[in-house]
């Protein structure tokens, strides 16, 4: 009996809470940036903006920075500060692997898909995130907002930067993306990808991650090769 594979196609990844579990470190680098920035803990103005920060994962660091403190100057000191502190942090040996994770990328790959991994952060953050789990050569390419002309999610320009760049499907609609928050969810469907898994790993719950256009919710994204083995899917 001839054995049916599914169709290769592009898978666009995200990481933080989807592929590598964090354990809260947004967060907590969120706090050291706003300290920075003179935003007591403990006061309204610090609650407001760090359910801000809960609110809109997913999305380009920076473009919530401009958003929470006004000008571009003060975006940017907020940024690095909360780059320094998130590397401080990952260095420190406090992320792993969503588990399975790496093994569901290695098999995607042997199965003839081309993986991308994507991130809201910024290169320096994204790489050393990589170098902590041992991950430079695990997919066939990672990108940051950066790398797709600045603007992160709910833009789809990771996910076209990785359709442009891969050359690996002849149809948008042959890629599939993966991502724990709405904003991938959005970043997804306005690519037009034909599948937008969301995940329950990581920042979003399932009515959030449906409202804002998965096409399918997943508990992990270990389940995501099952899903593309189902007859039929895009």
């Amino acid at each position: 009996m001839t054995e049916t594979r599914t169709p290769a196609k592009l898978i666009v990844l995200d990481m933080a809470g989807t592929t590598v579990a964090d354990g809260g470190l947004v967060e907590r680098a969120f706090a050291r940036a706003a300290d920075r920035l003179g935003v007591e803990p403990g006061t309204p103005d610090h609650a407001e903006k760090l359910q801000y920060v809960r609110d809109t994962m997913g999305e380009s660091k920076i473009s919530v920075f401009r958003h929470l403190f006004g000008t571009e100057e003060r975006a940017r000191l907020a940024n690095t500060a909360f780059e320094q502190a998130y590397a401080e942090l990952v260095d420190g040996g406090l992320v792993t692997e969503v588990p399975g994770a790496r093994a569901t990328i290695e098999g995607l790959r042997a199965d003839g898909h081309t993986v991308a991994l994507t991130t809201g952060f910024a290169r320096v953050t994204q790489d050393a995130i990589l170098d902590a789990l041992g991950w430079r050569d695990l997919a066939d390419l990672t990108l940051c907002p950066a790398d797709a002309g600045g603007r992160g999610r709910p833009y789809p320009d990771m996910v076209l930067a990785a359709f442009l760049r891969t050359g690996a499907v002849d149809d948008v609609a042959d890629t599939v993306v993966a991502g724990d928050t709405a904003y991938d969810m959005l970043s997804g469907r306005r690519a037009g990808a034909g599948t937008v898994a969301g995940v329950l790993t990581g920042a979003h719950d399932r009515a959030a991650l449906t409202a804002h256009g998965a096409t399918h919710v997943l508990g992990s994204v270990t389940e995501l090769p099952a899903l593309l083995a189902e007859p039929g899917s895009s």
